[in-house]
């Protein structure tokens, strides 16, 4: 009897149950031989990338052939057509390899037509997207605008700045004759008592600072602004970068004054840098204090008293002496000295935010936030913070190198002003200090 072929392909992990179910429900009337395909295929149905199995089952009789084909169907094998003789498998393979070849040629010539399409759009795609941009813009106005009695033309309310007022209308004028319109648009200011929006010219210097200012609130129209103002303003297109761009500027200065905060603790990554010769003698103070071989190999840490003379020549001429460095009590010497640069620095920044409410207060005529407002403001800034300062700078001045020992802490006096005590381990700054 002729024999009969069923070939197609099969999930790699359905293979061995559609082998059981075949030679069972066929009891043993076939023959069937499974490969496993050397490369990957995608599937048809799921786009996903399959080692396929191929299976070439040979059977005896129709009624075996049909419960075959129903097989492969559950378990959604890919059947294909197999020739019974010698002679039409070879035509076929022969046909398939012209087919092959022709889709080869037929791919690769459309890979190329689809490459030069992708390299004239590549050309072309930032004049498109300026195109697009400026288009959305333009309908983004006209969506906002609306018709007249006539629905002949559009109206639309703005707010614009008087400075730019000619700007519009020469821009008015030159769009009316570029698109040939018989009649020129035209500018009319319409009175209204409404507030104006709040409109700050920034340029790329400054926009990374008045984003940080209007982080905390955009200021009223008319308001002091402490972001300053000028120029204009280019936008990044690059979403990603967006933020250290617009940031470029800010990110540069805080570089900048970085260096400069460097340079005045005299540091660079935690170590000291000798820019100038350190203002302190160690030989002058060996000279006065007569230290022996002895003496040294006892005492590992050594004083430099500034109260003899020639040890202590004057102050650095840039920044903290790198002499510091190697004292044991720098990191007291270095707090103690931030802290109090921080403290002065901080507290003229407040007084200049207050200062700036001062002229919004006059500028609004509101002359009640004057006393209800600015006046508790300046006294409790004074009271507290501006006495500390002045307890700093009076401590500077009152003591020197001759008295330092009994020099007491701004910082025991300020808590215990709060806490209404004292302490008499630490003395007075003043006369009649409470």
């Amino acid at each position: 009897r002729p024999r009969s072929f069923v070939a197609g392909v099969i999930h790699p992990w359905r293979v061995s149950a559609f082998e059981r179910l075949l030679w069972r429900a066929c009891r043993g009337y076939l023959v069937a031989s499974f490969v496993e395909m050397p490369e990957p295929m995608e599937d048809p149905a799921t786009g996903e990338s399959i080692t396929w199995v191929i299976f070439l089952i040979s059977y005896w009789g129709e009624q075996i052939g049909q419960k075959i084909r129903k097989i492969s169907d559950c378990f959604h094998c890919h059947v294909y057509p197999y020739p019974e003789s010698e002679a039409s498998r070879a035509d076929t393979m022969s046909g398939l390899r012209s087919q092959i070849q022709d889709l080869s040629v037929v791919l690769e010539e459309t890979e190329q037509y689809l490459t030069q399409v992708l390299d004239k759009v590549v050309l072309a795609l930032p004049t498109w997207r300026v195109q697009v941009q400026k288009m959305k813009a333009i309908y983004l106005v006209l969506n906002q605008c609306s018709f007249d009695v006539t629905e002949k033309c559009l109206i639309a309310e703005v707010w614009c700045p008087v400075r730019d007022l000619t700007q519009v209308q020469d821009a008015l004028r030159q769009g009316s004759y570029k698109s040939g319109s018989s009649v020129e648009c035209f500018v009319q200011r319409i009175p209204t008592s409404e507030s104006p929006p709040t409109l700050i010219r920034t340029n790329k210097f400054t926009a990374g600072f008045q984003s940080i200012v209007d982080a905390y609130g955009v200021a009223s129209y008319q308001e002091v602004n402490p972001g300053g103002r000028c120029g204009t303003w280019d936008v990044c297109p690059h979403q990603i970068w967006l933020t250290f761009f617009e940031g470029r500027y800010l990110i540069l200065l805080m570089g900048a004054f970085s260096i400069y905060t460097g340079f005045i603790y005299n540091e660079c990554f935690s170590k000291a840098t000798v820019i100038f010769p350190s203002a302190w003698s160690v030989a002058t103070m060996a000279n006065h204090s007569s230290w022996s071989s002895a003496y040294l190999a006892t005492h590992p840490s050594l004083t430099l008293d500034p109260n003899v003379t020639g040890v202590f020549q004057g102050p650095y001429p840039f920044g903290i002496d790198p002499i510091w460095s190697l004292a044991t009590n720098h990191l007291n010497f270095l707090n103690s000295f931030k802290m109090k640069m921080s403290v002065v620095l901080g507290i003229v920044h407040m007084g200049f935010g207050v200062l700036l409410g001062v002229f919004n207060h006059v500028h609004f005529q509101q002359r009640h936030r004057l006393v209800l407002e600015l006046l508790p403001e300046v006294v409790f800034l004074l009271a507290l913070f501006g006495y500390l300062v002045f307890l700093i700078f009076y401590k500077w001045v009152k003591f020197s190198a001759a008295n330092s020992l009994v020099a007491p802490s701004i910082l025991i006096h300020f808590i215990d002003m709060f806490l209404f005590t004292s302490n008499a381990d630490n003395l007075p700054l003043y006369r009649g200090q409470v």
